[in-house]
């Protein structure tokens, strides 16, 4: 017997929070470590805060740097569905790359419903040249959720990056990214973000092309929401056949909120997998 699928409650596809046990502790979980760590390399020296690439008030980013001169520069762009959070939660994510000795820079930007997603997608093609202009060298990039979106937009024929910029881009860590907008206009939270079809058709990695060299990998905890599943392979199997370079990766026992934590690990796969060229 064929037994077809149909998503009745977009919502609760997207929910990761009320379907973790104990998820109710994040994003809070992550503001004593971040805080920690930012604190420490601000006492060594090695953090630059606040750094501007715009000009509105959250077009700031924070660079992180290794004890030697820098090898690159590796990116970290945070999710929050493009409506919350900001870039202090996220700085002990930092430490793997700092100790395999690159520069991380972690922007935060402008949230929705104050700029739509396609707004959000320049300020960050602002923010990783901004970047660029403060560290030489390859360029990662990594992002979570609605980040995974974002870096994997810059990748993109249409990307925003400047072409001497996109061409550092050495490769991209999509982890647990949303590749498809047009499945998030079907929940409430879309009644803030406001996308409509025409943005979704040009603001979704998975409906556009890959930039010519591109090299993606989409990563995924194994107790993610099964959309989460779906759009971490959708990315990877849809630019497979436009000529990219792509990987897919299921880590188990991961859900949506601890599979970032491997980023704090210089040994962790998906540090090791992120910052190879």
């Amino acid at each position: 017997m064929t037994n077809y699928h149909r998503v009745a409650d977009w919502d609760d596809a997207y929910a990761n929070g009320a379907n973790i046990a104990g998820g109710e502790r994040w994003p809070d979980a992550w503001v004593v470590p971040a805080r920690m760590f930012r604190d420490q390399l601000k006492q060594d020296g090695r953090a630059r805060i606040d750094l501007s690439y715009g000009e509105r008030s959250r077009n700031r980013f924070d660079l992180f740097l290794p004890a030697a001169g820098p090898k690159g520069l590796m990116v970290f762009v945070h999710g929050g569905f493009w409506l919350r959070l900001d870039k202090s939660y996220w700085s002990h994510l930092a430490a793997g790359s700092i100790a395999r000795g690159y520069a991380v820079a972690m922007p935060s930007y402008t949230l929705c419903p104050e700029i739509r997603v396609g707004g959000i997608v320049a300020e960050i093609g602002r923010a990783i040249e901004a970047a660029a202009r403060e560290v030489d060298g390859a360029i990662f990039l990594a992002g979570h959720s609605a980040g995974g979106h974002l870096v994997s937009r810059m990748v993109t024929v249409t990307s925003p990056l400047p072409a001497a910029v996109l061409d550092r881009v050495k490769n991209v860590v999509s982890i647990s990214g949303v590749h498809d907008l047009r499945p998030i206009m079907r929940t409430a939270m879309n009644a803030s973000l406001q996308i409509d079809a025409p943005e979704a058709r040009v603001e979704s990695p998975a409906l556009l092309d890959p930039a010519p060299g591109t090299r993606i990998c989409c990563w995924v905890g194994g107790n993610e929401r099964a959309e989460f599943l779906r759009q971490n392979a959708l990315l990877a199997n849809a630019w497979t056949g436009c000529g990219a370079e792509t990987a897919t990766v299921v880590e188990p026992d991961r859900h949506h909120f601890n599979v970032i934590d491997g980023l704090s690990d210089p040994d962790h796969p998906l540090t090791r997998t992120l910052l190879t060229a």
